[in-house]
């Protein structure tokens, strides 16, 4: 016999897992709050650079700080030229993701220094939130036929990462755009990929190893890639028109919608309110609200039949493409954002150490004789 256990709580759903002073969910009042400070307020007066800053270091940055986190992270974006070699080595026909998860991985080789667990590794967090666009430019550009990839200290983060993918200058708006959605995702408390970054750097492991496992993580159309399903949605829906009969079949069929509900958020999410207004202005830009009409009249249809409201990913598929970002490069832009929460917490982790190792509830015999082979059917 098996002694009782406590009640199993699949996927660790309401669990307690740890204290963390990083980012703080109402899911009730539908707030997020990174380090004591509304999304609502980050997004509309803040950069990325400076909610970086903020998660790293839990207090936001002086001008004299920003400006010298803005000229690291510049000085970190060149790539070392075997690095670069390598990501030009790979398959033209690999998927971004797996691109990046290998290439965070190898990076380490080239950043010995950085590889020791503790307050050092901020200098890997630095170092990898600066080069992940450089990552992403040096593979796409390489498969799309497009130029080499050149660092232009010029831009803001942002801003770069929209050169690296497009060839281009972004218009303001467009870097501007960008820039809050960077925020927007940059950390979400204990979701899939953190918790599995948290987890490897509870071993003792260093600040790489854990990325890389954030990344294998997203990579799972569970947690990452969902606004390509969305955007799959609208192409197939092709008109307003068609919205309700489309959505209303699929949910007959018990079809999942993706971009709506959410875990933890019983309102809306507030990253979809904000990024909502974003797929307008951008639309507005280029003279072409197809998809936000689209994605308008799908949530009407999902909220009314469901009572579902939008989470992140319906609205941000739709901001993306009209920059003209493809559609498997949304997951990697998720995780060049992701990575300045990652490393918060690989890093917070570092300062309160406890190997993370719950307990399974074991479901199977116990009392089996052992059977020689001999005479096993």
């Amino acid at each position: 016999m098996v002694e009782s256990s406590p009640e199993v709580q699949h996927g660790l759903q309401d669990v307690v897992a740890l204290e963390s002073r990083i980012c703080f969910i109402d899911g009730h009042q539908g707030r997020l709050i990174y380090d004591g400070y509304d999304i609502r307020d980050l997004a509309s007066k803040s950069n990325f650079e400076e909610v970086a800053y903020l998660l790293w270091y839990g207090r936001l940055p002086t001008g004299d700080q920003l400006a010298a986190l803005r000229a690291r992270l510049v000085e970190l974006r060149q790539l070392p030229a075997a690095m670069a070699e390598r990501i030009d080595s790979m398959p033209a026909t690999a998927t971004p993701m797996d691109v990046l998860r290998t290439a965070v991985s190898e990076l380490a080789l080239f950043e010995p220094e950085e590889t020791r667990p503790g307050p050092s590794s901020i200098g890997g967090a630095q170092r990898l939130t600066a080069v992940l666009p450089s990552i992403l430019g040096q593979f796409h550009r390489r498969r799309a036929g497009l130029p080499p990839l050149t660092t232009r200290p010029d831009l803001s983060h942002a801003s770069y990462l929209l050169y690296a993918l497009l060839n281009r200058d972004p218009s303001e708006l467009e870097g501007r755009a960008l820039d809050v959605a960077l925020i927007l995702h940059a950390d979400h408390e204990l979701n899939a990929s953190t918790f599995a970054a948290r987890v490897t750097a509870s071993t003792l492991s260093d600040l790489y190893s854990a990325v890389t496992s954030a990344v294998g993580t997203l990579k799972g159309p569970l947690h990452g890639g969902a606004n390509e399903r969305v955007m799959e949605l609208l192409d197939e829906i092709g008109t307003p028109e068609r919205a309700e009969e489309v959505v209303k079949s699929k949910l007959a069929r018990h079809e999942r919608i993706m971009g709506f509900g959410h875990r933890v958020y019983k309102v809306e999410d507030p990253r979809a309110t904000i990024l909502r207004e974003w797929s307008r202005r951008i639309g507005e830009s280029k003279g072409d609200l197809h998809y936000y009409e689209l994605l308008r009249k799908v949530e009407e249809v999902v909220h009314r039949e469901k009572g579902l409201y939008p989470n992140v990913d319906l609205y941000s598929g739709s901001v993306y493409t009209f920059m003209g970002i493809p559609h498997d490069l949304f997951t990697p832009v998720f995780a060049a954002s992701r990575v300045a929460g990652w490393t918060a917490h690989v890093l917070e982790e570092y300062q309160d150490l406890r190997l993370i190792r719950p307990t399974a509830k074991y479901i199977g015999p116990t009392d089996l004789p052992y059977v020689p082979i001999a005479g096993r059917n």
